[in-house]
């Protein structure tokens, strides 16, 4: 079964269990699944569909802090709650040393040796982490082995 099937039916399910929140978080995501279909008129992929969890994520982080930084406690916990709801169909995230590790690999493969060259490190690292590590820890790595 494909991902985009099973959130449909954890949509499904959550209706039958009356979780509201679930259900409302999970057909935001799904909204957003078609939206993308009709404005770039694609089938989408599990890569595509992993996409477009982590942009979701990526927005409610976003929200969530700039409520806690107006003092909206309630509003920031509605968000964490929602990216509670999206993270269990990403993939396993690596742990820093396994990130770090494959990143000296592909600095490695690449032969880069200054941070002139972070751009062929990050172009491969996208390719090979996509789902399993966020940008800025990816970032974050290459500029220290780097540096």
């Amino acid at each position: 079964m494909n991902l985009r099937n099973q959130i449909n039916n954890d949509v499904k399910e959550a209706m039958k269990a009356k979780d509201t929140k679930k259900r409302d978080a999970l057909r935001l995501l799904t909204s957003a699944f078609k939206q993308i279909e009709v404005d770039e008129r694609k089938e989408l992929t599990d890569e595509d569909v992993i996409k477009i969890i982590q942009t979701q994520i990526k927005r409610r982080n976003d929200a969530a802090s700039q409520y806690k930084d107006a003092g909206r406690e309630d509003l920031m916990q509605i968000e964490l709650e929602e990216i509670a709801y999206y993270e269990p169909y990403l993939p396993a995230q690596l742990s820093d040393d396994e990130l770090c590790e494959t990143i000296t690999k592909i600095i490695t493969e690449v032969g880069a040796t200054s941070m002139k060259e972070m751009g062929k490190v990050m172009g491969a690292a996208n390719k090979i982490l996509t789902g399993q590590a966020d940008g800025k820890r990816v970032s974050e790595c290459v500029k220290k082995k780097l540096a």
